[in-house]
């Protein structure tokens, strides 16, 4: 088991403000990161280093549309929340 691999991956989901843009995104896959931050109530520069924070460690994907930047769940992001719901229960 690749341990600074996986301590990579929980810090990048270990933040309340990480886990609503993991489900925001889940829900509304490409949004931008003024969208982001307007729907999740936080400034842009914060949105922006929680997603920078979330695509280092593999769960968010990036598209450059034109001047935007899209961004949606990857495969291990869309994993990583389907386990965050089941803790729920």
């Amino acid at each position: 088991m690749k341990t600074k691999h996986l301590e990579r991956i929980v810090k990048g989901v270990s933040n309340h403000r990480r886990i609503q843009i993991l489900e925001l995104l889940g829900k509304e896959p490409e949004l931008s990161v003024s969208e982001i931050a307007q729907k999740v109530k936080i400034d842009i520069k914060n949105a922006s280093q929680h997603i920078h924070r979330m695509a280092v460690a593999g769960l968010i994907l990036k598209r450059n549309q034109n001047k935007n930047v899209r961004h949606k769940l990857s495969e291990r992001g869309k994993t990583i929340l389907q386990f965050l719901k089941s803790l729920e229960k």
